[in-house]
């Protein structure tokens, strides 16, 4: 009964808010109008859709907002006005009791409050639909720290509101015109991956680990450090991090912090992430983005929140670099030649007419200033385009593109003469030339040495026993093909003395010029 009361509100809402108009068109659409018509006057038709939809998700709840924000990442299916909307969705959620909050930590710590901290705020500094933190003083030590504690109950909650979104992606897959090509099961599916992980806090701490890990030669970014020995899955407490809110630029600017510095350092931090590491924040808007003021790393980024974390392989970074420099060269023919060459162009598409298509894509955006060209935008038509030859994006690189989105934003925002092209341009140009150039192939080289050491001594035996399965005498063709095969064995064993001779003189050179 309680599912059911909860589905009647969600169509109750959908149809006050007109969101069948949204999904719905002609006779579907007809029907619904007539059958609908004893509630006109409670009908919200005068805002856009988009609109229209972002209010519809806030008066269903903090599961259904935080559907709307994973939702918005999705570029690549959504229309532009509806996904624009979608990412003004805030988790406004009222914080839950001290004491209950004070009770989870006890429960899943196993110590009383008193023991573990010294000092404990009652009152939340921030409070979301999955936790809320409280800022405290642990008792060994004395260390300012931020306690992070998941919402009671929430999996409850979540299970049965995520069983109504499976059940409603599957109507709108079968009543909605465009319900194929987006997606809905497919994109519920993901939702509940990532809303089931984000229930896990030791998912984020291990993500805030590697990332702090992963930056802290660059010197331009903090990173809490985790409490590992007080944290669960249900609680974490971290390094208290203490910074100006980005979106605050008059008190940033009282403090002295130089704003066009600050941009160009938040491109390199972004860069950095995605070419050098392929493990990047993606969930980097203003909320979740703070500046030291303190003197020994005044005008550093401090990066909050690790639940949406970004992942590429070699492959991703190798087709994303080469898709941006082959565009910036106007290459609109290698742009079309990596999109099939990553094989998500159906077999059978002709390369001239992708080529043009993205052409003219590109080819308007190099009519504006460098300064004003966007690469989350030049990414984001790429997409759109390819989806007209049906290619399949890959998930992360949407994740990517939304985020590339985020920072290009908040970099105009702090400096609007950013040239995100003179900063982001020499990043990718150094790093093709150390992954495809010399210097990439001896240390690719020197990597897989040890395997090759291993692996090549055993292929002439391997080959022998694979060939020798059979007794030779059953088959005279075979006799042949061992005496052949011998020969080979001496010809591999020339190649590899060959191969093992090349790479210890690239380790002996190597050692050499690092002597």
């Amino acid at each position: 009964m309680r599912r059911l009361a909860r589905l009647l509100f969600i169509v109750f809402t959908v149809l006050r808010f007109g969101l069948d108009e949204v999904v719905l068109q002609g006779a579907r659409q007809r029907w619904v109008r007539r059958s609908t018509r004893w509630m006109a006057f409670g009908r919200r038709l005068d805002q856009p859709r988009g609109v229209r939809l972002r209010m519809a998700l806030e008066r269903l709840g903090p599961i259904f907002v935080k559907f709307g924000q994973v939702l918005s990442t999705r570029r690549d299916l959504l229309p532009l006005d509806v996904a624009d909307e979608l990412a003004h969705l805030q988790d406004r959620v009222p914080p839950f009791p001290a004491e209950q909050s004070a009770r989870l930590i006890e429960a899943a710590l196993g110590r009383r409050i008193d023991e573990l901290f010294s000092r404990f705020d009652a009152e939340p500094v921030a409070s979301a639909s999955i936790a809320q933190v409280h800022f405290a003083q642990l008792r060994d030590g004395g260390r300012e720290v931020a306690v992070k504690v998941l919402r009671p109950g929430m999996l409850a909650v979540i299970e049965d509101d995520l069983q109504l979104l499976h059940t409603l992606a599957h109507w709108i897959e079968r009543l909605s015109a465009d319900g194929k090509r987006l997606k809905p099961r497919e994109v519920v599916s993901e939702f509940d991956n990532y809303l089931h992980d984000e229930l896990d806090l030791v998912r984020e701490a291990a993500n805030a680990t590697q990332l702090r890990r992963n930056m802290q030669d660059l010197g331009l970014v903090l990173v809490p450090e985790m409490i590992w020995d007080l944290c669960t899955s249900t609680v974490i407490v971290m390094e208290r991090m203490n910074g100006v809110p980005i979106g605050q630029t008059e008190r940033l600017r009282q403090a002295g912090v130089d704003f066009k510095k600050l941009a160009r350092d938040g491109v390199t931090i972004f860069f950095t992430q995605v070419f050098r590491d392929g493990f990047f924040h993606a969930d980097m808007h203003p909320g979740n983005i703070q500046v030291s003021v303190d003197a020994a790393t005044f005008g550093r980024y401090i990066a909050l929140d690790f639940g949406i974390i970004g992942t590429l392989t070699e492959r991703d970074k190798e087709y994303l670099a080469q898709n941006f420099v082959a565009f910036f060269r106007r290459d609109y023919k290698r742009v079309a030649e990596l999109h099939m060459e990553s094989g998500w162009v159906p077999a059978g598409t002709r390369v001239d007419a992708l080529e043009s298509a993205i052409r003219a894509v590109c080819e308007p955006q190099f009519e504006r200033p460098l300064k004003d060209i966007s690469l989350g935008q030049v990414l984001l038509r790429l997409f759109q385009t390819s989806r007209r030859f049906n290619v399949e994006i890959q998930p992360q690189l949407v994740l990517l593109q939304k985020t590339l989105l985020n920072i290009e934003g908040l970099g105009r925002q702090l400096d609007p003469d950013l040239d995100l092209w003179t900063t982001a341009k020499p990043f990718l140009e150094k790093w093709m030339v150390d992954q495809i150039g010399w210097r990439g192939l001896t240390e690719r080289l020197m990597l897989e040495a040890p395997r090759y050491a291993q692996l090549l001594p055993e292929l002439p035996r391997l080959l022998h026993q694979q060939l020798s399965r059979h007794t030779p005498s059953e088959s005279p063709a075979l006799l042949a093909l061992l005496a052949e095969q011998r020969r080979t064995n001496r010809l591999l064993q020339g190649l590899l003395y060959g191969a093992l001779g090349f790479i210890a003189g690239m380790v002996i050179a190597r050692l050499w010029l690092v002597a």
